[in-house]
């Protein structure tokens, strides 16, 4: 009797160290165990044998995050169903802790599936740096995510999950540990991304630079999924799924999962390591701490939009999110935080801003713009709320303290002003749910950065579906010559869509657009609006070099994208290099420069280089219509 009372509670003992080794149980704070899974009921519930390995699959490929110099996030979902676990389970008030007793379930998991991980030095593993067991259940969805450790800084590795005791392995991944703070690097490249809409087109641009092959990181700034619902499924060759609005747990889970059957997702996850913050529609568009445009904290909101609060949907999402995405869960405090840093060797700190959802005052909902228009100046607005904001300037200094080359900073909306008159179909100039809708906020960001003589800042944006080249500059305080750039304090580059709807019409159109818009605009150095895409970074110590692509159609699956512009920024210039783009870009429009349509076409897949006629591509799904940026 003793014996088995021993068996028992050393294999419990067993069962919950691997459990606690698959970070999502603890999602989505290590510090709030109350949000988190009551992992001891789970084991309990669980001391029967393992499915069967035949029965499982690893629905959703592999991918890799939040590189360290010596331990990086992997993550999988080993399931026996490709479909989402239904419960809607959160922890509110003194409901017990999150776990299959409170609810009834798809396939609730009488049974915890095991896997084992390893991570070498080649795709055979013939030199294993890390292996270990975890498990995963229903209650988080079937994924897996650990910290895979003891490996060296800025270093290439492969790795693996495998069904615990069989031959059931998941695709091989390829990531890449980050370099040491104190590391001398010559050369880091990034794949930038925001706005993958998946009814609006196929993620080509994700493929695009997997398939090139010549980036080390992803940074993804946000609207990685989009919460409204478009299309019929079996219909329409995109159509979302859930079919209408999402609200619930099940609901992002789900949407989330579909996103990450794109085959072109895919193969970035598999290869590259990420690094993600999200924006407004991971959640709901136009976001704020105390609501987003389509669910406020009202009475008549909550009944008609789902019967769910603010509160909850925020966390259901959250939840979602960290379940899914290859990342460390940041120490929390009082909210819901996904802010952090990344010195990535003596060339660069990386900087990852949340400008949406963790205390942003009220934005643009709709209904009330002409109110929010009226605040834009007002002193105690801010994006970030005051606990990140001050750690905002505090990682700012800290990063010149120590001599790091560049700041990069990884922001979800436009930072520069915009004079949006040429784009805005009633000629208004004010998008306030930029940063021109908290310039207070803004004006405390360059005050830092020219008060200090902060050098080498590089704003990185995503949301608004357009690319945005700019000087980084304080207009109307401090001088500054459009012509040479003297005066400016860094710069801005703002990304494209992967698939989300931009200029719209033709390529004429969109660029009467840009013209207009680097016209009203002195900082705005290059703007274009036609093509869907990304931009890669080349980050050394004496220049970075932004290289923009299109994609010829998001309208079917293709290898295929068009090089756009190409700017540099050299060392401690603090502005883009004269001639802005060699004076020449193959689309929208430039300050100083011409714009020559050669519409040569490159093939990511064969390495061949074409020339495509001019408009007979389609950029979108014309039948399905972008809600908001």
């Amino acid at each position: 009797m003793l014996v088995s009372l021993f068996t028992v509670t050393a294999l419990t003992a067993v069962v919950t160290a691997s459990f606690g080794g698959n970070l999502n149980y603890n999602s989505p704070s290590r510090r709030h165990p109350s949000l988190g899974i009551d992992v001891p009921k789970v084991v309990k519930r669980s001391l029967q044998p393992r499915a069967d390995a035949d029965q499982l699959n690893f629905t959703h490929g592999v991918a890799s995050g939040d590189p360290f110099p010596n331990s990086v996030v992997l993550w999988t979902r080993i399931s026996p169903t490709l479909e989402n676990d239904a419960s809607n389970v959160t922890v509110e008030g003194n409901v017990p802790l999150y776990n299959h007793d409170t609810e009834e379930y798809i396939k609730a998991s009488a049974s915890p599936i095991c896997v084992e991980y390893q991570i070498g030095s080649d795709q055979d593993f013939s030199t294993v740096l890390d292996n270990g067991t975890a498990y995963t259940t229903s209650d988080i969805d079937y994924t897996v995510k650990v910290e895979a450790k003891n490996l060296q800084p800025f270093t290439t590795y492969y790795y693996q999950f495998t069904v615990c005791g069989s031959s059931n392995k998941s695709p091989v991944g390829r990531t890449k540990t980050s370099p040491g703070a104190d590391d001398d690097v010559s050369n880091i490249g990034l794949a930038v991304y925001s706005c993958s809409n998946y009814p609006n087109g196929y993620f080509n641009a994700y493929g695009n630079a997997a398939r090139k092959d010549k980036v080390d990181y992803v940074l993804h700034l946000g609207d990685y999924i989009y919460e409204t619902g478009k299309g019929t499924l079996g219909k329409d060759p995109r159509a979302t799924n859930p079919s209408d609005e999402i609200f619930t747990l099940y609901d992002y889970r789900t949407r989330i999962g579909q996103y990450r059957t794109d085959s072109d997702l895919l193969l970035s996850h598999q290869k590259f390591p990420w690094i993600p913050v999200w924006d407004d529609h991971e959640v709901s568009n136009n976001g704020y701490r105390d609501g987003s445009s389509n669910l406020n904290n009202t009475e008549e909101s909550f009944v008609e939009d789902g019967g769910v609060s603010v509160d909850q949907r925020k966390m259901n999402a959250v939840r979602a999110y960290f379940e899914w995405m290859p990342i460390r869960q940041v120490d929390m405090d009082d909210n819901l935080r996904i802010w952090r840093t990344f010195s990535l060797g003596k060339l660069l700190d990386l900087i990852m801003l949340d400008t949406r959802n963790y205390d942003r005052s009220i934005t643009t909902l709709g209904w009330n713009d002409d109110y929010v228009a009226e605040l834009i100046d007002d002193a105690g607005r801010s994006l970030m709320g005051s606990h990140q904001e001050n750690w905002f300037y505090n990682q700012l200094s800290k990063s010149s303290d120590r001599g790091a080359t560049w700041r990069v900073i990884g922001n979800q909306i436009v930072f520069s002003r915009i004079n949006n008159t040429a784009r805005d179909a009633d000629g208004e100039w004010l998008n306030a749910d930029q940063w021109d809708g908290y310039t207070a906020n803004r004006n405390r960001t360059l005050s830092h950065l020219y008060t200090n003589s902060i050098s080498n800042t590089i704003f990185l944006s995503g949301d608004s579906h357009a690319n945005w080249v700019s000087d980084l500059v304080w207009l109307d305080e401090k001088p500054y010559d459009p012509s040479t750039g003297e005066g400016s304090v860094g710069v801005e580059f703002a990304g494209t869509a992967v698939s989300s709807t931009g200029f719209g019409g033709t390529i004429a159109n969109a660029t009467s657009k840009s013209v207009g818009l680097v016209r009203d605009n002195a900082e705005l150095q290059w703007n274009e609006g036609y093509y869907r895409g990304y931009y890669e970074l080349q980050i050394s110590s004496d220049k970075i070099d932004a290289n923009y692509f299109g994609c010829p159609t998001v309208s079917y699956r293709n290898p295929l994208e068009i090089s756009l512009a190409n700017f540099t920024v050299k060392a401690g210039a603090n502005h883009l290099e004269r001639t802005v783009a060699g004076g020449t870009v193959e689309s929208g429009a430039l300050q100083t420069g011409t714009t020559k349509q050669t519409n040569a076409t490159l093939n990511t897949e064969t390495g061949v280089w074409n020339t495509t006629s001019g408009g007979v591509f389609d950029q979108m799904f014309v039948v399905y219509a972008s809600s908001g940026e």
